[in-house]
């Protein structure tokens, strides 16, 4: 799959909504094909590749994650999910078992939310809490609209069935890498995940005046860049805390008109707050729009969240079957909450849900250095496969 996207240095570059996303869901079709299961995708482009049980009546259970990649992205944040999935339904087919349920692969559209914002638009439109309309609006880089960019990609695969977003579900699990570096650490394969830490996106304008830099005083200056900084380090501040839970990351900063010669009349910059806690998310969130009108001097300011998820707890029973699995096959194993957002965090929602992670080497991701080993891997997929079975049979 690293082929579709691939960057010089082993990365990818598999952004929503892309022709590189676009040819590997075809790779995933010609796979699906090769085993005879069915392929299908919904208005916003989530796929679901269907290994059918004996009963088709009973809601299926569904296991997968993204394919999608972050612009410098690694090989495994994601696709591994949905790689693991795939496996588990051919293992399935090649060992002749029958499960009561079917069990479906699924990869979510738009869980980064690099090229468009929000992300988890697949997952979240899925569970009903985001709606597609106001989401596919957004705009990338270039100018594109997520909802012509989702029109082209649904109109490059007029062959896969097309469902409604959403229907009953008996329960989903999903594999990932841990992208943090505690399982690497104690020496463990297995991460069994309780839950997903809470988030909170903002996107902030500051619009001041363009100037020239040599002729203008500073104290007549309406510089964008000035109050920008002042209201990132203010924020900063605030989220300082002993414990080390919080998150709060500044990482998209863009100056205009990026001269160095002119006072910058714009800035925009996004803010990614998390913490296990909703009250303390809502608490230090709640604050984020004060703090940044106090600094924004004598430039204008717009603030928007973009995003918001909170605290979420697994499903005592999903977890349990993931627990189960890993002590079946005998397997060493770290129970964790995730402190990434994951599509789990939505189908959690609607049905019983639990995530298996993996390690990570030095717990880097969302970088082209991502790595994990195959037997970390393979172990996963194995957790993976017993769980699906169990949950399926029930």
């Amino acid at each position: 799959m690293a082929r579709f996207g691939g960057l010089p240095r082993g990365g990818v570059n598999r952004q929503a909504l892309s022709a590189e996303e676009g040819r590997a869901r075809r790779q995933l079709a010609a796979w699906a094909a090769e085993q005879g299961f069915t392929v299908a995708t919904d208005a916003v482009a989530n796929l679901f590749i269907r290994r059918e049980g004996s009963d088709p009546t009973l809601p299926p259970v569904l296991a997968g994650s993204h394919i999608d990649s972050q612009p410098t992205g690694g090989r495994f944040d994601g696709v591994y999910g949905v790689l693991a999935a795939f496996e588990v339904l051919q293992a399935l087919n090649e060992a002749g078992v029958v499960t009561r349920r079917a069990v479906e692969a699924v990869a979510w559209t738009n869980e980064e939310g690099s090229r468009f914002q929000p992300g988890c638009l697949g997952s979240g439109a899925f569970a009903g809490r985001i709606p597609p309309g106001p989401a596919l609006e957004a705009v990338d880089r270039d100018g594109i609209r997520a909802a012509d960019a989702l029109e082209a990609m649904l109109a490059a695969e007029p062959d896969f069935a097309r469902r409604p977003i959403g229907f009953p579900v008996h329960a989903y699990l999903e594999a990932h890498i841990e992208q943090g570096p505690l399982l690497e650490q104690a020496g463990v394969p297995i991460g069994v995940v309780t839950g997903v830490q809470g988030s909170r996106w903002f996107a902030i304008e500051v619009t001041g005046e363009e100037a020239h830099a040599g002729t203008t005083p500073v104290r007549l200056r309406k510089d964008a860049l000035v109050s920008a900084v002042a209201m990132v380090e203010a924020l900063r501040q605030i989220m300082v805390d002993p414990e080390d839970l919080v998150r709060f990351t500044v990482g998209r900063f863009e100056v205009h008109p990026g001269a160095p010669n002119t006072v910058p009349g714009r800035v925009f910059f996004t803010i990614d707050f998390r913490h296990p806690d909703g009250h303390t998310l809502k608490r230090l969130g709640d604050q984020v729009e004060a703090v940044v009108r106090a600094h924004a001097g004598s430039c204008a300011v717009r603030i928007e969240e973009t995003f918001t998820s909170q605290p979420c707890v697994f499903d005592a029973g999903a977890v349990a079957a993931v627990r189960d699995a890993v002590a079946g096959l005998g397997l060493p194993s770290l129970t964790l909450a995730s402190g990434a957002n994951h599509d789990a965090r939505f189908l959690a929602e609607v049905c019983p849900a639990a995530m298996i992670f993996v390690p990570c080497e030095r717990g880097i991701s969302h970088n082209e250095a991502e790595n994990a080993a195959p037997g970390d891997l393979a172990a996963g997929a194995r957790v993976l496969a017993e769980a699906v079975v169990a949950l399926a049979n029930s």
